[in-house]
């Protein structure tokens, strides 16, 4: 059998698990690229070749643990995020394509401020560290604080730092969000857990059966963790500073009203993700 055979079987098996055909047809790929150490291009010029003799058993593994639904980031123990290659485990969220978003509104926000002057950030709430180690990536005189409640998802975050190079500018904190900062910050940004307790059952599996569920559910409405960033945030901010956070869907109007409740800080913009979601708050401490 080809290699492309074992991938249409592997296809058709997580189709009848429940998983959206196109995501099934990439996520087969995915996972054969992976067990055979192939980029895109190899796989596509080689995918009609008999497989290997050491591919049959090993993929098997692996699509049988997609067919249970568990994520292929911690099937395969990466991610992809603004470019860069993450360490994945279950101890962290697996990050989003819309958190990008956060990434781009902070590199806007800074971009006037010269190379020579240094940049204090805060990633609140880190996980596995995407957005602190984009940030150092992107930004080079930026210097991060990562904070994160779970001591097990800074070791990862941790490593992915180290990964790209910019462990020496990130330090960590074991705490929530920005409860034991001491410093005053130019920029914070957070993607908080935002998804109400009570939708846990209505989740995917994907997201139900295997992700942490301190880094998604957040009360009974989904904002708790939402109002204790922005409440931190607004003693935590140099005036003209900025927050930068995600939220959940239909969470826009709240949000604006928790910031409303804040004298000290002002809702500048919504960003919209790619499916027209309103997804990101960048919000000015006046």
């Amino acid at each position: 059998m080809t290699v492309n055979n074992y991938v249409m079987a592997a296809r058709d098996r997580f189709v009848l698990a429940g998983i959206y055909l196109e995501t099934a047809i990439l996520d087969a790929e995915l996972l054969a690229r992976h067990v055979l150490e192939w980029d895109r291009s190899t796989y596509f010029s080689n995918r009609n070749n008999a497989a290997p003799l050491s591919f049959k058993r090993r993929y098997a593994q692996l699509v049988e643990r997609r067919e249970r639904r568990e994520p292929v980031p911690f099937i395969t123990g990466n991610r992809e995020f603004w470019g860069l290659d993450f360490e994945i485990t279950r101890n962290v969220l697996i990050p989003r394509p819309e958190t990008e978003l956060i990434i781009e509104q902070a590199i806007a926000v800074t971009a006037d401020n010269p190379l020579s002057k240094p940049i204090s950030i805060v990633d609140a709430g880190t996980g596995c560290g995407c957005l602190a180690t984009a940030l150092a990536v992107e930004i080079p005189n930026a210097f991060i604080t990562a904070t994160d409640i779970s001591k097990s998802a800074l070791s990862v975050a941790r490593r992915n730092a180290a990964r790209h190079g910019v462990s020496h500018r990130i330090r960590w904190m074991e705490t929530s969000f920005l409860a034991d900062l001491r410093e005053v910050q130019d920029l914070i940004v957070s993607n908080p857990p935002y998804i109400p307790t009570g939708a846990a059952s209505n989740l995917p599996p994907e997201v139900r059966d295997y992700e942490p569920r301190i880094a998604l559910l957040s009360g009974i409405d989904g904002l708790d963790g939402l109002r204790e960033v922005v409440s931190q945030a607004e003693t935590c901010l140099v005036s003209g500073g900025w927050l930068i956070v995600e939220f959940g869907i239909n969470q826009e109007t709240a949000l604006q009203e928790l910031v409303v409740d804040r004298p000290a800080l002002s809702m500048v913009r919504i960003c919209k993700d790619l499916q027209g979601i309103s997804r990101t708050a960048v919000i000015q401490h006046v």
